[in-house]
């Protein structure tokens, strides 16, 4: 029998599939159940309920209410700079010849607010009043690896800095290139 987790919407049950998947290039697929969704991919079963699901689009959470049980926050902040990453490229792309790829300013706009919204994730594990992230609050070794490789990666100024950043990039993409869409 696979692995089973708990996710709080579909959106975190895909990325975390990608994260710990090896490589991330195993495609899920989703099946309904009595009790929610199952995600599944390489071995890896993740089960959604559909009330967590509901919960999230009500609150307009994209990855769930709640702090997440499946991806630690380092590695929410991986997430959150790799769809940084993509967000800029993209936005590259699309400054350069918007009439190139119609969907892209979409996929912009969405790699910004999935960046944003896995810091906002980090984030939901400081405890009140904290500097920064205490080390007990990273549990797997990608999470752990990235703390000990950039610990200033990890502090409330650092992650509020860049969850500033993500939501003004976003709005600043949509100023500038709203009409393109």
């Amino acid at each position: 029998m696979p692995e089973r987790g708990r996710a709080r919407s579909l959106a975190e049950a895909h990325v975390y599939l990608d994260v710990v998947v090896s490589g991330g290039s195993a495609r899920p697929s989703v099946a309904e159940t009595p009790d929610g969704w199952l995600v599944r991919a390489g071995g890896l079963e993740v089960v959604v309920p559909y009330e967590a699901e509901q919960e999230a689009r009500r609150s307009r959470a994209t990855f769930g209410t709640g702090v997440s049980e499946l991806l630690d926050p380092g590695q929410w902040v991986l997430v959150g700079a790799t769809y940084a990453s993509r967000a800029l490229e993209g936005g590259l792309f699309h400054t350069a010849d918007p009439s190139a790829d119609p969907g892209r300013f979409h996929t912009v706009v969405a790699d910004w607010t999935y960046a944003a919204d896995a810091v906002a994730e980090a984030l939901k594990f400081l405890p009140e009043g904290a500097g920064g992230l205490p080390p007990e609050a990273f549990w797997t070794q990608l999470g752990r690896s990235a703390r000990d490789a950039e610990p200033g990666r990890f502090t409330r100024a650092k992650l509020e800095s860049d969850l500033a950043f993500y939501r003004q990039s976003l709005a600043d993409f949509r100023h500038l290139h709203t009409e393109d869409a």
